[in-house]
Order: structure tokens, then C-alpha cells, then sequence
């Protein structure tokens, strides 16, 4: 009886990691393919993953969704472009019931605009709801990382 009961309690805490894990990869995926729609350029795409009441925060100021979606449409319209977008450092942390998620990264950037090509690393963190069985980022910080020093510094 206290061997069922012991088994029992082993197999119902390991549920939550379980699910935790999993959800894990699921934002794992999504920001892969999140971050490579805007590598892509794919605007549609890329403007699929937010919320319809996303903000963000960014070196430029707060924004909301609206107002993000114009300027970045514009910059991109305008003949400005990402060449790559690489995610490293990825850390994820799941809330406890499973429908929401932060993710935290260093997203190194190279950007081509009027004044030539920016590579830049930026620290990003996105937090992710899931609302009607849909992964969508609700809230966006975006700050540039401190360059590295080398090992002789």
C-alpha cells in the first residue's frame, strides 16, 4: 500500500516537469521560427507571433504593436533589411501553469539600411501567453549587450 501510494505521488510530480519540458520546446520551436521569419524579412510571418495587445520595450522607447508594426513595415519597405539573425544563450523559464513563458537570448543582428550594415548583438527577452491553444508574444525587451572583452582585458 505505501509502495502504490509512494509510486503513485513519483508519477504525479513528474506530470508538471513533464509538461514543463515540454512547453520548454515548444517556445524552443517557436522562437526559432519567430526569429527566422524576421531574419526572412517575412513581415506577415514575423508580425504573426504578437499578440494583438503585444508591447515592447526598446532602445528607441515603448511601443505597441500598431506602432512597431508601421515603423518596422516601413524600414523594411523603405529598402532597409536583416541579413542574419542568430539566437544564442537561450534560456527558458515556464510559469506554473504552463501557458506562459519567458525567453531570454543574445540575438546577434546584422541590419542593412541607408547607412550601411549594423551588427550588433542585442540582449532579448520575450514573454510568451498562451491564449486559445496559441503560443503569441505578449511583451518584447530589446537592449543592446555590452561588448565582450577579451580574455587579455
Amino acid at each position: 500500500m505505501i509502495r502504490a501510494f509512494v509510486l503513485t505521488v513519483t508519477l504525479l510530480a513528474a506530470i508538471p516537469a513533464a509538461a514543463q519540458s515540454a512547453v520548454e520546446q515548444q517556445i524552443r520551436d517557436a522562437e526559432q521560427q519567430y526569429n527566422a521569419a524576421y531574419a526572412a524579412n517575412d513581415l506577415p510571418k514575423y508580425f504573426s507571433f504578437l499578440a494583438d495587445d503585444f508591447g515592447q520595450w526598446l532602445p528607441s522607447g515603448r511601443t505597441d504593436k500598431a506602432s512597431y508594426q508601421t515603423s518596422w513595415t516601413r524600414f523594411i519597405t523603405g529598402g532597409g533589411k536583416v541579413l542574419s539573425a542568430e539566437l544564442s544563450d537561450v534560456q527558458i523559464k515556464v510559469g506554473p501553469g504552463n501557458d506562459t513563458a519567458v525567453a531570454s537570448y543574445l540575438l546577434h543582428v546584422k541590419t542593412q539600411s541607408a547607412r550601411g550594415v549594423a551588427d550588433e548583438t542585442y540582449q532579448e527577452t520575450d514573454v510568451w501567453f498562451k491564449r486559445n491553444g496559441v503560443w503569441k508574444v505578449i511583451y518584447l525587451h530589446y537592449s543592446a549587450s555590452a561588448p565582450r572583452r577579451s580574455a587579455q582585458q
